[in-house]
């Protein structure tokens, strides 16, 4: 028999309702154009929790449901309690999404499970990672898809082996329901609904090193000296746990760290490098191994009363890296700005970015790898007061990275933060970046971060990468060479690797390993126009930056499980070699997709690049870093469609701070035209105030037999080339 958690206590059907009873008293309600919100009951509606997921907590109705709305749940309690609901999908509909999950792209057949878990060195059968997206896309045998969202934070059970069933712990919860005419149009509607990305400041979209951990300070220097000198570009450096004083959050250890400030300085004024150090939520309690200094952190907690307290009411103390903690209850606004407030000092350190981790939270030596479900959180009246920790487990990281990023904003109000995040909530993307956690160094894993890449995206989630390489275990030289070759082109670019294992910075499996290193962070950055270009696409309208193939024909059922190939925007395919012997054939799209020559051509672990017919692509030259020089020349890589046209965009702005708010940028759309035997490339229209640089702009004509025609001129002039 199932132990009853204090989730079940929270079900407010009975077993004996019969679900026909229950879908009788449904309430449809309208939340946006072909958006419809359900209830199971008018009851349901009205004791409806406010939504943590959402921009708006208490979304407004705007009307009834649209007559005729095709897509509807049919609610009821399962065997085990817990609220249920049912969509059925008919033959031919491909289902994706979920959030951070393991496996194929297409989640037809699968099922997972919604509790954020430290889940170290997952495999294909782990039921939890560290993030929870109560969603699913649809997409249906024509093309056209709908997306389903259970607005919860509880415990939740994801069902696709048949239709999209959702099971969930805790009470009545609303379903919403967007039905759309592409899967774009729905990823775009979910992020109106649950908030946009952030613009990140332009570093860091380049790429970063990291390792658990590089200590003392002189080998953080080493590591930037070696990137420099080998001409392999980069952006950013981080600082695992191991700078902590004893494992303790917002303090450095002196002898390894004597002066975090004169560091981080030197990074940024000698090496041209953004500096990201970690924060953790468990504060070390133990006190008595500080008898001098104390400890500020924890003090405050206790005497405040801000630490999340057991069943009994007392503060919960649970082990982590410092050894006995405490852990800041995020659900308080009072609690998460005192925990803003601790950012200001530590910020002046001259630190560009923070990393929260071990936030689902991941607590040691209990078997759930959690606090107990029956702690109590204080929560805020206004979305709907305090609770167990059942409740807000899903959040904890949520409201965390919240706190840090207002933090963080705070001590830099002029500049971008950058936050990165474990553990997350549908809807986090408003607050941090993400990666897939504790991967390891093997092929699986290598595979695999594709489809996660492309199910957060879908998710609603586009600024989010794997731990290149792998973070447990060695591997060897060959997976690292084939990880390194396609992981750079991921929008969150970051190499990683766990304390123990071998050194797996670009160059440590020796000269092969380190020049095809060189040429996928020289792709990369040669991209950087039109990478920066897609974030802040994303940022104003919920695209993903990368997209899963099918995007190029929702309808094409060919498309629908191909993971081996992706899309960067709609212009760019991408075609890795995902398995060690080479040996899958995926499936193209059909149209035109001109071969393009970057750097690496001839190595079979660089991948093959596609430009879409009807495509331009703003990109740069090589350089070392985001601030190294500014775009000059600006190159223009066209293919043509059937019709001899093609329209790209490129937008330009400081690339920090938010005078781009104000006008101070420049988005540019390019047209390309061909007339006879000759080709113009124009500038069609722009938008911002920021004046147009004075630049050379070199243009890439794709032609069909794989080969291209060049020609120069100057940004923002007709540019003609004549064909032979």
């Amino acid at each position: 028999m199932r132990t009853i958690t204090a989730a079940h206590l929270f079900a407010s059907l009975t077993l004996a309702a019969a679900s026909s009873q229950v879908a009788a008293q449904m309430i449809a309600e309208a939340v946006g154009d072909n958006t419809v919100r359900f209830h199971a009951s008018a009851e349901a509606r009205d004791n409806a929790l406010p939504s943590y997921a959402l921009v708006d907590p208490n979304l407004p109705a705007t009307g009834a449901a649209p007559e005729g709305f095709a897509v509807g749940p049919s609610f009821f309690v399962d065997d085990e309690g817990r609220n249920s609901f049912t969509i059925e999908i008919e033959p031919g509909t491909s289902l994706y999404g979920t959030g951070e999950v393991p496996g194929p792209l297409q989640r037809n057949g699968r099922s997972t499970v919604l509790w954020n878990s430290d889940s170290y060195a997952y495999k294909d059968d782990t039921p939890s990672l560290y993030k929870s997206h109560p969603w699913v896309l649809a997409v249906r045998p024509d093309g056209t898809a709908f997306g389903v969202m259970a607005d919860s934070t509880w415990r939740i059970t994801i069902d696709l082996t048949d239709d999209i069933t959702f099971h969930a712990e805790g009470p009545e919860y609303p379903v919403i329901v967007i039905d759309r005419d592409s899967p774009q149009d729905v990823v775009m509607t979910l992020a109106e609904l649950t908030g946009y990305m952030p613009m990140p400041p332009k570093w860091a979209i380049g790429y970063h090193q990291c390792r658990y951990s590089y200590y003392p300070d002189a080998r953080v220097r080493e590591i930037a000296d070696e990137f420099r000198a080998r001409d392999l570009p980069a952006d950013v450096i981080w600082m695992d746990i191991h700078y902590q004083d004893e494992y303790r959050t917002f303090r450095f250890d002196s002898e390894r760290f004597p002066d975090p400030k004169g560091l981080n300085d030197w990074l940024r004024e000698e090496r041209n490098f953004h500096n990201v150090w970690m924060i953790n939520p468990g504060v070390a309690a133990e006190t008595d191994r500080f008898p001098e200094e104390g400890y500020s952190v924890y003090e405050e907690i206790i005497e405040n009363g801000f630490g999340v307290k057991t069943a009994e009411g007392e503060t919960y103390r649970g082990e982590v890296w410092p050894g006995w903690c405490v852990f800041p209850d995020y659900t308080r606004a009072d609690v998460r700005e005192w925990w803003a407030g601790l950012y200001m000092d530590y910020i002046a350190n001259g630190i560009t970015g923070v990393w929260n981790d071990m936030n689902e939270p991941a607590i040691f030596n209990v078997p759930s790898k959690t606090m107990p479900e029956d702690n109590y959180h204080g929560g805020e009246p206004e979305m709907g007061g305090g609770g167990p920790h059942a409740r807000f487990h899903n959040v904890f990281g949520h409201l965390m990275v919240k706190a840090s990023r207002e933090g963080i904003q705070a001590a830099n109000p002029d500049k971008r933060p950058f936050v990165l995040s474990r553990a997350m909530h549908l809807g986090t993307q408003r607050y941090a970046a993400g990666w897939s956690g504790d991967n390891s160094a093997d092929w699986w894993d290598l595979e695999v971060s594709v489809p996660m890449v492309l199910n957060m995206g879908l998710s609603g989630f586009p600024f989010y990468g794997p731990d290149i390489g792998g973070f447990n275990g060695n591997g060897d030289a060959e997976q690292f060479e084939r990880w390194f070759g396609y992981g750079t082109l991921l929008p969150f670019a970051r190499g990683h690797t766990a304390v123990g294992n071998i050194d797996k910075e670009p160059w440590s499996f020796g000269e092969e390993v380190e020049n095809t290193a060189r040429e996928a962070l020289n792709n990369r950055y040669v991209l950087l126009p039109y990478y920066y270009t897609l974030f802040y696409e994303a940022h104003t309208t919920g695209l993903p930056i990368m997209r899963p193939v099918f995007f190029a024909d929702p309808a094409d059922q060919a498309l629908r499980t191909e993971d081996d190939l992706f899309l960067i925007g709609d212009g760019l395919l991408v075609h890795p070699q995902l398995t060690l012997n080479a040996d899958r054939v995926p499936a193209m799209p059909e149209g035109i997709w001109r071969p393009l020559t970057l750097h690496g051509a001839d190595n079979p672990d660089i991948p093959d690049f596609y430009v879409k017919g009807g495509s331009i692509l703003p990109t740069g030259p090589v350089i070392q870093h985001v601030d190294e020089k500014p775009l000059n020349p600006l190159t223009l890589i066209v293919a043509l469609d059937e019709t001899g046209r093609a329209t790209g965009t490129l937008y330009e702005d400081s690339g920090d701070g938010y005078e781009y708010r104000e006008g101070d940028f420049l988005l540019t759309t390019y047209e390309a035209v061909r007339d006879g035997g000759a080709v113009e490339v124009r500038v069609a229209s722009e938008q911002g105030d920021r004046p147009r640089p004075e630049r050379a702009v070199q243009v890439r004509l794709l032609l069909n037999d794989g080969q291209e025609v060049t020609a120069q001129g100057r940004d923002g002039e007709p540019l003609t080339i004549e064909l032979r």
